[in-house]
């Protein structure tokens, strides 16, 4: 059970939703809902106090499983910085594990960036960031800093490990005679999911995803319209460089497949999975899978192109993986050990290793990246 002060600011987070839903005429759409559970100030999952990662939190990212991922990663970090400038943005640092090691990895590899920077909404977040990165940022000479927004301009690499999964979104239902938007209503003061006929971009979205992929009546799916309005912001900013997105999710025609009526929603809480994002807002997470065609689609129209797509197993192995774990003997069975089990779940296809995508994104590159070198997967698109 939440404490006492969690549950308080979890009242409060639905008093003010539900204020939403009566301004709104008894419905906001789930895409609102999510947002406000997310990333409302000082109340929202992001934005508010909750602890998040790790055995204390809800959920366990890649980074917390050990520095050998961000070791892995920053052979391709330091190709794209080589092509490009040396600067890194991270978007949704999390505990700051990743940035943290990554830069020990890129300071052994002689290749440290000019600046490290990290666009960050959660204040939580964002100190433990600062505290994970101090004495990183007292021993390598490099710049370290925070942004609320974007930058005005920027060369180099936007380093994205699952972010996409927490961009709020809508609900469709697709229907023999029409196609809806399940949004969000009130009911004896409780939230309950209302259908109306979506409209605008939702619905040439959902026009589109019906003509490619057939989804049966009834069919529930997601549709992320925030990630191509993320997309082209960052088109709009991204002179040279790439986007590095890490995230689980699938090719358009897997994400929309007929078994998977029911869409992919879901929440974490206490390292706990389930269904329902109405239980304690502002205190769990809510994610969805990604669609990659649509980022690769919404990516294109932004400016940018696509420089490889494939499974996170084949993208660590191809940056040098089991190199990496075996700068540790395996007779050290203390250190070794620890390591192995963390490669074990990064690449393992009942993990992580297939279910989680990398997608490259760049401009100005034009040169074939090191992680994309074995089981390139864009023609899946």
């Amino acid at each position: 059970m939440p404490t006492p002060e969690a549950a308080d600011s979890s009242r409060v987070l639905v008093s003010r939703i539900g204020d939403d839903i009566r301004r709104s005429k008894g419905w906001i759409s789930f895409a609102h809902f999510m947002d406000r559970a997310l990333y409302a100030p000082g109340l929202g999952y992001y934005s508010g106090g909750a602890h998040k990662l790790g055995a204390a939190g809800d959920f366990v990212t890649a980074p917390e499983l050990g520095p050998i991922f961000a070791q892995t990663l920053a052979a391709q970090v330091a190709e794209i910085c080589a092509l490009s400038d040396p600067h890194i943005i991270e978007v949704g640092a999390g505990s700051g594990r990743l940035a943290a090691d990554l830069l020990r990895e890129l300071a052994a590899r002689q290749a440290l960036p000019e600046s490290y920077r990290i666009l960050e909404v959660s204040g939580e977040l964002r100190a433990r960031q600062q505290a994970a990165l101090r004495e990183v940022a007292g021993q390598l000479p490099t710049r370290i800093n925070w942004l609320d927004r974007f930058p005005e301009h920027f060369s180099g690499v936007v380093l994205a490990n699952e972010v996409l999964d927490a961009m709020p979104v809508h609900l469709v239902v697709w229907q023999d005679d029409d196609i809806l938007e399940r949004g969000v209503g009130l009911a004896d003061g409780q939230f309950v999911w209302q259908d109306r006929p979506a409209s605008g971009r939702l619905r040439e979205r959902a026009q589109t995803i019906a003509a490619e992929c057939s989804p049966p009546p009834g069919y529930l799916g997601e549709i992320a319209l925030l990630s191509d309005d993320w997309l082209y912001e960052w088109g709009q900013r991204l002179t040279r460089g790439a986007l590095l997105l890490l995230d689980y999710g699938f090719p358009r025609h897997e994400y929309y497949h007929a078994q998977r009526s029911a869409g992919t929603l879901m929440c974490h809480y206490r390292h706990r999975a389930h269904g329902d994002p109405f239980y304690l807002p502002g205190l769990q997470d809510i994610t969805a899978h990604v669609d990659f065609t649509a980022i690769a689609e919404a990516a294109c129209a932004a400016g940018f192109e696509l420089l490889g797509y494939t499974t996170q197993a084949g993208f660590l192995l191809a940056c040098g993986l089991l190199e990496i774990l075996a700068r540790t003997p395996a007779e050290d069975a203390p250190r070794y050990l620890p390591l192995a089990n963390a490669a074990q779940k990064l690449i393992s296809p009942a993990e992580m290793g297939e279910l989680f995508k990398v997608m490259a994104l760049g401009k100005g590159i034009g040169h074939a990246l090191l992680g994309f070198q074995r089981g390139e997967r864009s023609h899946t698109l």
